[in-house]
């Protein structure tokens, strides 16, 4: 069968989905998308794949894929994140059995995919994405897509869009914001970029971004013209989503739990969605947000459920007013329903002490007050431990490669670089533990010895074997 392109591949393969759940790292596992499906999500992608690791590793490719297949989680898109051509192409025809297309990832803004050069900092490297993509169509069976986010300009979003387009790109993803916003900084998503790439180009768009209830899914549609639209983080706080409703929260979290049940997956992903779920309610029972975050089994996060579910109820019995217990939420806190990022605090130049803006590579909020959320995490397990950036200690950094040198290493490396230049070198290093030299003096002493031995045991030998002397009479 041929392989179906743009219009024709969103039409059929895809089946004209509207609907689109989009791809999560460490949030899209089957158990999250099978949900999904049920409440209105009509195409689904994996989590972000790791390119490299998925065609090396056996493990990583059935923990992530081969085993995370259902006939109910199709029409299927994995993603993979890349900067390699060939690589990018070895992985997606290890992938191209189990789902319809494969999307190369090109908006991931986070500091991992800077450190990785992936994601949303390929976005100036329009020869390398040419090839990637170019080579993509030609080799694959299933039509290749991609996922971007958009420059300041219109106009340079609109010509990048047109290079993806001409290159094979058969659907785009456009996320209406640039890769600086995120975090405390996400902003408001820009619709009039999706609409300039849609009347551009002629593939399908879909887009992502501003998406909190159903109504912002219509609106989206009839104003920029795209396909359909994708939902990530509006999804994580109500899987109903594209259903238009806004069900109680146990209710979803229980379903979720029995496709956990049968589709397993790692206790993390549970627990990040149910502080998602949660997330409104978890700001009026700390103590039960304490003993979400400290639970080290299943049941021990079911049992967590049970007490919100029942702490729930009980309010509701009593009728009490939601304003007095959950702010300015639309609805009781314990309805699933959107979660509205605080604008960043405003801090003047002489409150900062007249620095500018930190750079990129000082991504951790400096303020304990906007610590990262696994960061969160860890100050709810460990809060006596110190996690902000600014109070701890600067290491010397190794000559070699940069990361944090051993004190006491003669070589003034890292552990790992030291290892190789002792082992060069066949030096010992008492900082790191070291001991080539020293090993391989003893490995000569003890050869010595045991030459030694075998020569002795030799002569021995030797007198055995020989006749006894002849007696005279």
């Amino acid at each position: 069968m041929p392989k179906l392109e743009g219009m024709c591949f969103w039409e059929h393969t895809l089946r004209g989905a509207r609907y689109v759940l989009a791809p999560m790292v460490d949030q899209s596992e089957l158990a999250w998308r099978l949900l999904s499906r049920r409440h209105g999500a009509q195409l689904c992608y994996t989590a972000m794949l790791h390119a490299q690791v998925f065609l090396r590793d056996g493990n990583y490719r059935r923990e992530n894929l081969y085993c995370e297949l259902s006939p109910e989680d199709r029409p299927l898109i994995v993603q993979f994140c890349a900067n390699d051509p060939e690589v990018f192409v070895q992985a997606a025809l290890l992938a191209q059995d189990y789902c319809d297309a494969i999307d190369l990832n090109l908006g991931c803004p986070q500091m991992i995919a800077k450190r990785g050069h992936y994601g949303a900092f390929l976005q100036e490297e329009w020869d390398l994405l040419e090839k990637m993509i170019q080579l993509a169509h030609q080799k694959l069976s299933v039509p290749i897509t991609c996922k971007i986010r958009v420059f300041p300009e219109i106009d340079k979003t609109v010509e990048y869009a047109k290079l993806l387009e001409k290159a094979g790109c058969q659907l785009l993803t456009v996320h209406g914001r640039t890769k600086e916003q995120k975090g405390p900084f996400t902003g408001v998503a820009s619709w009039e970029h999706i609409k300039a790439v849609r009347n551009a180009v002629s593939i399908p768009i879909f887009a992502n971004g501003n998406i909190q209830y159903l109504g912002d899914v219509e609106r989206c549609i009839l104003e920029t013209g795209v396909q359909g639209v994708m939902s990530a983080e509006g999804n994580l706080h109500n899987p109903a989503l594209f259903e238009g409703k806004n069900p109680v929260v146990w209710e979803m979290v229980e379903e979720y739990f029995e496709l956990v049940k049968q589709f397993p997956c790692p206790l993390s992903f549970v627990r990040a969605h149910l502080f998602k779920l949660w997330h409104h309610t978890l700001q009026v029972y700390q103590d039960l947000r304490d003993e979400l975050a400290k639970a080290k089994t299943l049941e021990g996060i079911i049992a967590v459920n049970q007490a919100l579910k029942g702490k729930c109820q009980e309010e509701r019995l009593n009728k009490l007013v939601e304003d007095d217990i959950a702010g300015e939420l639309p609805f009781p806190h314990w309805i699933c329903q959107p979660y509205v990022r605080p604008p960043p605090k405003l801090i003047t130049k002489e409150e900062s002490g007249g620095c500018g803006k930190r750079a990129l590579e000082d991504e951790e909020e400096l303020n304990s007050e906007h610590l990262s959320k696994n960061k969160q995490k860890k100050k709810l397990r460990h809060p006596n431990k110190c996690l902000d950036p600014s109070l701890k200690p600067k290491y010397a950094k190794c000559d070699q490669c940069g990361n944090p040198k051993g004190n006491k290493c003669v070589f003034h490396l890292c552990r790992s670089c030291c290892k190789k230049q002792a082992f060069r070198e066949m030096s010992d290093c008492a900082g790191h533990g070291l001991l080539f030299k020293t090993k391989y003096e003893k490995s000569i002493q003890f050869k010595s010895v045991q030459n030694v031995e075998d020569i002795e045991q030799g002569l021995t030998e030797s007198k055995l074997l020989q006749p006894p002397p002849e007696i005279k009479a």
